[in-house]
């Protein structure tokens, strides 16, 4: 027979031995193409594909560059002001739900918080005791702003502890299809020391729970809120090798949220971005024979939520809210000593410690501060960074 040769057969080696199926199905997913251009395309493409219901689930990064991320994109405030208007994690949360709220049946959202002063990159905290899951999008959303006054914004950024708790709770509702949503406003942490064209240990452990949640049923889509960079994540979308299937996209959500359009073509290009590959992606799990097939994974058991108990005594409680230097240039922090496992790690803030008061000194990772001079013109160099004097 004439004509060219199908995709299938193009994969068998020209001799009479066929390959490996996984093989063949990790070629034909490893980059899914974004092939859709309207939200109705996207909806009709998740129904012909099998998906009669989405199970969701959010997480949300509470590192302390959240904190002069927004200097560009939410006028100097953190990313988790909490006022009038939504901010960026809010607005983000509140789009994706009207999008998947066709495609939800239960209506609970197990949802979690990372980076923060208790869990940094080891750990998960849950948005309600017990770790039970939120009762619908508006319920999160009555949490986060509940939360987010008692949550002291730490790091460094790993978004292994949210993929692998994911995992097991993929794991342990019998291998059904879920969504891993995380919103956060960074890269993951590089260290100073890290050598070019190495990763640091938080990279590596993203890329491997990355990696290993192709295994199961769930799909990852990235939501970058802030200033950015975005570089990495870029490269994570697009590059993570050995993987079952393309299973993690990444949208930029500032870039879509300030193009010059209607509020509400800003909203349908976001939820198309965010979900255009999750209907190949939920075919992928299919065609792997990966869904609805249990790998007796245990489930981690994340921390409680955050309690005013666990703000430091000589911090601002409500820091979110309104705490500022000056009054005036909007950048919200709190105060605390550097951990002393590993003090090199931190740098102190000169602006910090000329603006504040003796002693209350904003403290933060070495690679957070890089990115912060890279946005501040202001900001002055140290000459011995180390060496701190009262």
């Amino acid at each position: 027979m004439g004509g060219k040769e199908s995709k299938m057969q193009s994969y068998y080696s020209g001799n009479d031995v066929e390959p490996d199926i996984n093989s063949i199905l990790q070629r034909l997913y490893t980059r899914i193409a974004d092939n859709y251009h309207s939200l109705d395309q996207v909806k009709e493409a998740l129904v012909e594909a099998g998906l009669e219901s989405s199970n969701l689930i959010v997480g949300i990064d509470f590192t302390k560059s959240n904190e002069w991320t927004g200097a560009k994109s939410f006028n100097h405030r953190s990313l988790h002001h909490l006022g009038e208007s939504p901010n960026p994690y809010e607005q983000a949360i509140s789009i994706i739900g009207r999008t998947l709220s066709d495609f939800d049946e239960d209506n609970l959202i197990p949802c979690f918080g990372f980076g923060d002063a208790r869990t940094h990159d080891q750990e998960v905290f849950s948005f309600n005791s017990y770790n039970s899951p939120c009762s619908g999008f508006k319920n999160l959303l009555d949490r986060y702003r509940e939360i987010v006054p008692n949550v002291c914004l730490a790091g460094p950024t790993s978004f292994a502890p949210i993929i692998e708790t994911a995992i097991g709770i993929v794991d342990n509702s019998g291998g059904q299809y879920h969504v891993l949503l995380i919103i956060a406003d960074g890269q993951v942490t590089r260290s100073v020391d890290t050598e070019h064209g190495q990763l640091s240990q938080q990279e590596q452990n993203t890329i491997n729970a990355i990696v290993k949640a192709s295994k199961y049923p769930l799909s990852i889509v990235f939501v970058g809120v802030g200033d950015g960079p975005w570089d990495m994540m870029q490269q994570f979308d697009d590059n993570i090798p050995s993987r079952a299937f393309d299973n993690f996209q990444f949208v930029n959500f500032t870039d879509i949220m300030t193009r010059n359009i209607p509020t509400s073509e800003k909203e349908t290009e976001f939820a198309l971005a965010a979900l255009m590959e999750i209907a190949s992606q939920f075919k992928a799990t299919l065609d792997h024979n990966i869904l609805s097939c249990p790998r007796g994974t245990p489930e981690r058991i994340p921390l409680p939520p955050p309690t005013r108990n666990d703000i430091p005594a000589n911090s601002s409680s409500n820091y979110s809210r309104s705490c500022s230097f000056g009054n005036s240039d909007g950048f919200h922090h709190t105060v605390s000593a550097p951990p002393a496992e590993n003090p090199l790690h931190y740098q102190v803030c000169l602006t910090c410690m000329l603006l504040g008061q003796k002693g209350s000194y904003l403290w933060m990772w070495a690679s957070d501060m890089l990115r912060l001079r890279k946005r501040l013109d202001v900001m002055p160099k140290l000459s011995n960074p180390y060496n701190f004097k009262d």
